[in-house]
């Protein structure tokens, strides 16, 4: 006779299956460059840096002295990086067309020797951009969603402020590269007033996101100014600011800035950290500080060929956002932007890293993967089936790891019927009671 498992050999059992399926990802992750792991390399590239341009460490923890030193010329580029005479000149010729700056910050993170290092593909131009004439300037249609001032307006209860072309790194991936430039511009006061008094007038208006460019490149007193104005309006409920500061410039915050930010509470961050490389030590710190300080950071990973269309990249990126309190929220398929169409992905891809995050790790590390509907249709989730089939008495449901199960469909009644009906049921009968 066959010898029955006790519950505790069952519960091994199961969880040396379990244990099993995280051996792909745990070898792959050997491979995977972490900032958090490579601070040595930073830090010589920071000293590099320093001596380049004659500064200090005091020099480097100002957010302003990396603005005023931006490198966007082949000739400081080279000084960084290995470039071969191909990449000179190919960088010459991009210049010609598309604008393109990194901080110091960033560009010490760069690998001096790989071209296809992540943040190299991220911060600087390739000829793949030149070669790419499709897509559109501007594929979220926002020149025709902008009804006053420098909104833009999608939804029924939110809209956004664009405050600045300014960015401490023109990301090549940008949807809005169209407005970059030659120049940075900060829009002007009467523009901003502009847009406060539509939302004003606009009483439907709860959610409020002040963006760019990226909005931390306005100046604390600037900033506090519209935040403040927009806070003062009795129906909008939450602030959310949009920047990418935390991953290409994090001496931007300070805490001056935090101490700012945290009296107009409730106010959100969302930021874009795409590969696990641009997780260090200073982004850390930035994103504790802002933490500490009641603010919220979500994170909006933008799905880019040969940067993280890897289910493994995506889930160790994950892992080390938590690690610094940034919530991953979304993962973004890639706009159709003029001049990216070697970052584009497919959306297969995109489920991939959907069904293999799910189960294999928290619902915390597992974002919403969005496509944003072409001329400004908002935002559509795209989901894996997870829902096989659906009766009148009964659903049909897949697992995570493909095993299907059969769910009781229940309708809903009304709940004080409900409970009427539980007291008659449990009423003793009149003759027990009698005899009572």
């Amino acid at each position: 006779m066959k010898e029955r498992l006790s519950n505790r050999q069952i519960s091994l059992q199961r969880a040396a299956e379990l244990s099993g399926k995280t051996g792909e990802y745990l070898e792959a992750k050997k491979c995977i460059p972490r900032g958090m792991e490579m601070q040595q390399a930073f830090d010589a590239s920071r000293k590099k840096l320093l001596a380049l341009f004659n500064a200090r460490e005091e020099d480097w923890n100002n957010w302003r002295w990396h603005m005023e030193n931006t490198i966007n010329d082949v000739d400081t580029l080279e000084k960084i990086l290995n470039l071969t005479e191909e990449d000179k000149s190919e960088l010459s010729i991009l210049s010609g067309k598309y604008r393109w700056a990194v901080s110091p910050y960033y560009a010490s993170l760069m690998d001096p020797d790989d071209v296809f290092d992540p943040i190299r593909l991220m911060g600087l131009p390739t000829i793949a951009e030149l070669a790419d004439d499709s897509g559109e300037l501007d594929p979220m249609g926002e020149e025709f969603t902008s009804p006053a001032g420098s909104i833009t307006r999608r939804y029924p209860d939110r809209l956004i402020i664009n405050v600045t072309n300014k960015c401490a790194n023109y990301c090549r991936f940008c949807q809005r590269r169209r407005n970059i430039g030659q120049v940075d511009r900060h829009r002007p006061k009467w523009l901003l007033q502009e847009s406060l008094d539509y939302i004003r007038e606009n009483p439907e208006i709860r959610d409020v996101l002040i963006t760019g460019g990226d909005s931390l490149m306005l100046e604390d007193e600037m900033l506090e100014w519209l935040i403040s104005s927009v806070r003062a309006i009795p129906h909008v409920e939450i602030i959310r600011l949009g920047s990418r500061t935390l991953v290409t410039l994090p001496q931007r915050i300070t805490p001056d800035l935090c101490s700012m930010l945290k009296k107009y509470h409730p106010i959100y961050l969302n930021t874009h950290f795409n590969h696990p490389k641009e997780i260090t030590k200073d982004a850390k710190k930035a994103a504790e500080m802002l933490s500490d300080s009641g603010i919220s950071i979500g994170n909006q990973m933008v799905l880019l060929n040969g940067i993280n269309n890897n289910k493994f990249i995506v889930q160790c990126l994950n892992h080390e956002l938590l690690k610094i309190r940034v919530r991953p929220y979304y993962i973004f398929h890639p706009k159709q932007v003029k001049g990216t169409g070697h970052f584009l992905c497919s959306v297969d891809e995109g489920m991939e890293i959907l069904e293999h995050l799910r189960g294999r790790t928290s619902g915390m590390a597992i974002p919403t993967y969005i496509i944003n509907a072409p001329g400004g249709a908002g935002k559509t989730p795209v989901l894996p089936t997870y829902l096989v089939s659906r009766g009148p008495e009964t659903v049909t449901l897949r697992t995570w790891e493909g095993k299907m199960f059969r769910y009781r469909n229940t309708p809903s009644r009304d709940i004080r019927a409900l409970v009427r009906e539980a007291r008659e049921s449990i009423k003793p009968a009149p003759e027990k009671a009698k005899a009572e």
